[in-house]
């Protein structure tokens, strides 16, 4: 499969949010291992003062390794190649096409001049010599803990569609940062691709390092890349079987899990007609549509 400049060892951009665009902290833990795996540094980061409200996305103390406190601000900030990784174990590093130059932009959604935020960030992703951009969300939806956690891969860009064989998004309705990120790279020659990790809605309070690895594999699959896990292969049995036990004691729970099961097996099996796929994706879709992210919390946006 041919890649577009970018997408297999071309300068490449990750972008995760907290917030709205991460539900089960999906996006933002797979883009937290890159970075740790990676040693990236800090190469731009915007003004929080410009784009954040306190009240609503409160700054937090923390404990330093040095036994000290300090004050962290909510922001976004890009970060590049310059540190040293984790670890020297051959392990446990990042390899593949385009490693060596891979950066991350980590940050959290904005209150307010989400036009400017963008504008910045996307003009720091040039001043880096990026040349395409993978978008990380999670959203809730109607997926069973106990099967593969699925990831919807679209992109407005035609050559990237074509290189990747990803589908545009049919979506219509509320978006988060990440679209706006996406519609001004877009605009400034950058082409992008965004992945989005369906998480059960029925779980969404608790970190979903299932859903992380569904999107490691995603990006993997799109970049040429090789990813190491770490622990994130036993956190995912140890979170299902989590869920297991919660299910067992609550019968409600397990006769819901069961159906989103059946409906789910009934979609994946070889005979499955094209018009049943279909009718499940677009049922799906209703679902989503119906608040923002598909569910009361507004936690996931949803393919864009």
């Amino acid at each position: 499969m041919n890649q577009p400049a970018g997408f297999e060892g071309g300068r490449l951009l990750v972008v995760a949010f907290e917030g709205w665009n991460d539900a089960g902290e999906a996006a933002t833990g797979a883009a937290k291992l890159l970075v740790e795996r990676l040693g990236l540094v800090e190469i731009a980061a915007v003004d929080p003062e410009l784009y954040f409200d306190y009240q609503f996305t409160r700054p937090t103390i923390v404990l330093g390794d040095d036994g000290t406190r300090r004050l962290e601000w909510p922001g976004a900030a890009v970060m590049g190649p310059g540190g040293l990784p984790a670890s020297d174990e051959d392990d446990d590093r990042v390899t593949g096409p385009g490693a060596e130059t891979l950066h991350v932009l980590l940050g959290a959604e904005p209150a307010r001049s989400w036009k400017g935020f963008a504008a910045e960030l996307v003009d720091a992703a040039l001043a880096a010599d990026i040349e395409g951009i993978v978008l990380l969300g999670a959203m809730l939806a109607d997926a069973p803990h106990t099967r593969p956690l699925s990831v919807f891969a679209s992109s407005e860009n035609p050559e990237v569609r074509s290189a990747l064989g990803v589908e545009r998004s049919t979506y219509e309705g509320p978006v988060g940062i990440l679209s706006v990120i996406a519609d001004q790279a877009e605009r400034a020659g950058i082409p992008t691709v965004s992945l989005w990790a369906s998480v059960p809605h029925y779980v969404h309070n608790a970190p979903s390092p299932k859903a992380v690895l569904a999107l490691l594999g995603k990006v993997e699959e799109l970049t040429g890349l090789s990813i190491p896990r770490g622990s994130l292969e036993v956190d995912a049995k140890a979170w299902e079987a989590g869920v297991d036990a919660l299910a067992a004691e609550d019968d409600e729970m397990a006769g819901y899990i069961t159906q989103l099961e059946q409906a789910r097996d009934a979609v994946d099996a070889p005979e499955a007609s094209g018009e049943a796929i279909a009718q499940e994706f677009e049922r799906y879709l209703r679902r989503r549509g119906e608040e923002p992210g598909g569910r009361a919390d507004g936690r996931g946006e949803g393919p864009r």
